[in-house]
């Protein structure tokens, strides 16, 4: 009997949806438009008629399936209570009792589990990626935000409350830039996608030029895909944003060394795409961060998870260690 696991991606826009097997391959997947009417019942009601679709749809291709279990990745995902609190890219509002609303609709299913979209991404790396036969090791995740997974001998690392391991809330420069959560110079407003536009702007400003081929687009049509396009043609504001950004980012990973000592630290997400533009300067910056004992010891590498299915499979990999306890 083949046994697969169904993965939940939710974010702000799209919840994408996928049966996975035990070797981590997609057998098939979807995605529902993650709504802002705010109505968590309907939602609910809508995510369990695709999830119920899709493994209809895996049992047409293999009818001998045993279905383990549903594991979610969400924003301010609460592994302890199976709870979203207060997610500030979600129209639902306060907190949310996902798992137990799931669970009433999948009544003898094995396992539903619930954690932040980071925690579920480290799970993935550990489960199915590069950091396989590791027991000590980050993963960070680069996008709208900035979030991050901590292994520890072997283990996840949630803290007491189900939320630790919110590396991208570090204090990087006091008194900087508003972060989305509403503190000041986290490394979030630096390192991520968006944080990324703001310091090309910054820069455009800086060296008025207007000779940049980031010099006509609007703040709102500018993203990073665009920095990266014009850094490969050789613009000076391009490539500078991409070596400011990772001198912050190598600055972020070098206090995580010091508070896990991990073997390696893995890098996901949109902005990994540009390779050594943002590899070199954040290794080169992390080395000068270091403490002596840790210097070339700690390995930065990009994620090993197929970038479409990434989120999916690290959500699915959720039940398979629930399973194990």
């Amino acid at each position: 009997m083949k046994k697969v696991s169904v993965g939940v991606d939710i974010g702000g826009t799209n919840t994408a949806i996928g049966v996975v097997d035990e070797l981590g391959h997609v057998l098939t997947k979807d995605s529902i438009a993650t709504p802002n009417h705010g109505d968590i019942n309907l939602y609910i009601d809508e995510l369990a008629a695709s999830i119920n679709n899709l493994i209809s749809n895996a049992k047409l291709l293999n009818e001998d399936l045993e279905i383990l279990g549903v594991g979610i990745g969400a924003p301010n995902g609460n592994y302890y209570k199976g709870t979203i609190e207060y997610a500030p890219n979600l129209s639902f509002k306060g907190i949310v009792s996902l798992v137990d609303m799931l669970k009433s609709r999948f009544n003898g299913i094995k396992a539903v589990a619930l954690t932040n979209d980071a925690n579920a991404a480290a799970i993935g790396e550990m489960m199915y990626g590069g950091a396989k036969d590791m027991k000590n090791f980050a993963m960070y995740t680069l996008g709208t935000g900035v979030g991050s997974g901590l292994v520890v001998n072997g283990d996840l690392v949630y803290g007491n409350d189900g939320f630790a391991g919110e590396c991208g809330h570090t204090t990087l420069i006091p008194g900087g830039r508003l972060c989305g959560c509403g503190a000041e110079g986290h490394l979030e407003a630096y390192c991520s996608a968006p944080g990324m536009k703001r310091t090309a702007f910054e820069l455009l400003v800086k060296y008025n030029a207007t000779d940049s081929l980031l010099a006509d687009k609007s703040f709102n049509e500018l993203n990073s895909k665009m920095i990266y396009e014009a850094a490969i043609k050789g613009d000076k504001i391009a490539k500078e944003v991409f070596d400011i950004t990772g001198q912050y980012l190598g600055q972020g990973l070098a206090d995580t060394v010091h508070h896990i000592s991990p073997e390696a630290i893995f890098l996901f997400g949109g902005p990994l795409a540009a390779g050594d533009l943002i590899l070199e300067p954040t290794r080169k910056s992390f080395e000068a961060h270091l403490l002596p004992i840790f210097k070339d010891k700690i390995q930065i590498l990009p994620s090993k998870l197929n970038a479409g299915d990434a989120a999916i499979v690290g959500a699915s990999a959720l039940v398979l260690k629930e399973l194990e306890k």
